[in-house]
């Protein structure tokens, strides 16, 4: 089973992460289900950016986003070229290192 590697972030995981999951999960769902709270404001339904995150290695191994997906992402904060909605990107059969950004454009969140 793949890993997923998130390294550290000074509020969610301070300390990084590093589990196993089965393929076809999405990365928002494996980081929930495994005490990661990866902002969901919309419910994990493709319809805001708070999710988003780098893929810095295995990004390849992922699925193409959705126009919907790119399209949301051109509005998320710190876009970069390694970006994804990690409620669409789903685990294929590689490790993925992933780095959650410093800030989402969520304002509403309950955690800020």
């Amino acid at each position: 089973m793949p890993k997923l590697i998130f390294l550290p972030h000074e509020d969610i995981c301070p300390e990084g992460a590093v589990f196993e999951v089965a393929p076809g999960i999405s990365i928002c769902d494996a980081a929930l289900e495994n005490g990661i709270d990866i902002e969901h404001a919309c419910e994990k339904s493709c319809a805001c950016t708070t999710c988003h995150v780098y893929i810095r290695e295995g990004f390849d191994s992922l699925d193409e986003a959705t126009d919907t997906e790119e399209d949301y992402l051109d509005k998320a904060w710190g876009v970069d070229p390694d970006s994804r909605l990690s409620c669409q990107a789903k685990v294929g059969t590689e490790d993925l290192v992933i780095e959650l950004p410093k800030y989402t454009i969520n304002m509403v969140s309950e955690h800020h």
